[in-house]
């Protein structure tokens, strides 16, 4: 009796969290949007995607590390800022201790031993590709946490992922650059004898690593999506992933240095498999803080779970809905809406209805525009498009599978697709049936 209670306030509890009425005095409405973000954020890792998402990132890491070293180490040589790329790295593998330590200087070794220049056109274009699929894993993981059923189009990961390749680590390092300038300049050394700006100086100092995972972190949830993310939300995911980021270093760190039995036992393979470890504990960071982002800014996805039943139902009412709000203000001269917006207007999951429009805009009554391509504006014509034009877009088979299904049913069936009829399959049975009795 006492476990059937536990589990009926255990519901009540997650009802509440999910359709509750929210409190209106602050603090008590951040505390409920915080406990309700937490809340999705557990289920979905919970669900199983996102820890499964990590491991396939880790395997592509580790075939793509060296590469992306290298190519990194090929832009920031050409700046003469290569010699910076030491010091990160073994601030990144610090929390796995000598090893960590060990591991750094040896992918550093096989870093110096390719030499972009001598590889070859093939060699180069292998090297490219490894780099650029990490990257498109990375952008496939973060649209299943957006609910975004399409990755970019070709040419936009050959320009945005290189982009992401070669100013990266420009910008990343130009940034440790300027803090270093910074701090010693001699209008810092100064404040630094007066207190307490000395004392807050040393601080800030100490702060900067941070500061600068958290805006890696920031660019990451900002850029990757292949949606429009908000800066604000991006930098409070990138907050919370780089507090993460921080303590699961000294947990790490701590494990690490607890676990010399798993040393003695695995013997050299201890360092992959702290590796592989650590790399799932970075991953799985680093997608907890996407996810912290989107219930950020997307909070009417808390109460839905990610599985949704693509029904007929759910699809034509929806392309209706779009279609409805898009020619609308088209008509009557207003600004096209932009598709986010009405993702938000009509409150069910995005991935529902980007595949309704991307049939709409397949099927060419919508289109999108806008200076960022964001805004969708009618295809044609007002007057040239019909409501049986826009349910037979959304019905559309796009394979066309439907055209290899065997001829087998009566002709009366065969207008199912413009209402169907009200006969009964008993009535279809036995007047066929007498109908083959007759030719026989």
């Amino acid at each position: 009796m006492n476990i059937i209670h536990a589990k009926d306030r255990l519901k009540a509890f997650e009802n509440w969290v999910l359709e509750g009425t929210p409190p209106r005095k602050w603090p008590l409405t951040w505390f409920y949007r915080a406990g309700r973000t937490a809340y999705a954020v557990v289920r979905d890792i919970v669900d199983g995607q996102m820890a499964l998402h990590a491991m396939s990132l880790v395997y592509t890491t580790l075939l793509s590390i060296v590469p992306l070293l290298a190519l990194s180490f090929s832009v920031l040589k050409a700046m003469g800022a290569h010699y910076h790329m030491q010091p990160f790295l073994f601030q990144f593998f610090e929390p796995m201790g000598e090893q960590g330590i060990e591991l750094a200087e040896q992918l550093l070794g096989f870093v110096d031993n390719i030499r972009v220049g001598v590889l070859g056109s093939v060699g180069l274009a292998f090297l490219v590709y490894t780099v650029i699929s990490l990257i498109q894993k990375i952008e496939s993981s973060f649209n299943m946490i957006w609910r975004v059923p399409n990755l970019r189009s070709m040419s936009q990961r050959f320009s945005n992922y290189l982009s992401v390749i070669l100013v990266g680590p420009l910008l990343m390092f130009s940034a440790m650059g300027l803090s270093a300038t910074v701090f010693s300049s001699t209008i810092i050394m100064r404040l630094m004898e007066i207190e307490p700006f000395g004392s807050a100086i040393i601080v800030l100092s100490r702060f900067t690593p941070f500061f600068l995972v958290v805006a890696a972190f920031t660019f990451f949830y900002v850029f990757m999506p292949n949606t429009r993310v908000y800066l604000r939300y991006a930098f409070a995911g990138g907050l919370i992933a780089g507090v993460m980021w921080q303590t699961g270093s000294l947990v790490f760190a701590y494990f690490v240095a607890e676990s010399t039995r798993y040393a003695a036992i695995y013997s050299t393979f201890a360092i992959g498999i702290f590796l592989m470890i650590w790399l799932q504990v970075n991953w799985m960071i680093l997608l907890l803080g996407a996810s912290i982002s989107f219930y950020l800014q997307h909070p009417g996805n808390i109460s839905r779970r990610r599985e949704v039943s693509f029904s007929p139902e759910l699809q034509e009412k929806t392309a209706l809905a779009l279609m409805w709000m898009v020619c609308r203000p088209f008509g009557e001269g207003k600004p096209a809406p932009q598709q986010e917006w009405l993702e938000h207007r009509l409150g069910i999951p995005g991935d529902v209805t980007r595949r309704v429009s991307d049939k709409l805009i397949s099927g060419g009554l919508l289109s999108l525009g806008g200076p960022n391509g964001d805004l969708l504006l009618p295809g044609r014509s007002l007057d040239l498009i019909s409501i049986r034009d826009v349910l037979s877009a959304v019905r559309k088979d796009e394979d066309q599978i439907v055209d290899r299904l065997p001829d087998i049913m009566p002709e009366e069936m065969t207008h199912f697709h413009s209402g169907g009829t009200e006969e009964t399959f008993a009535s279809l049975v036995k007047r066929h049936g007498e109908g083959r009795k007759e030719t026989v």
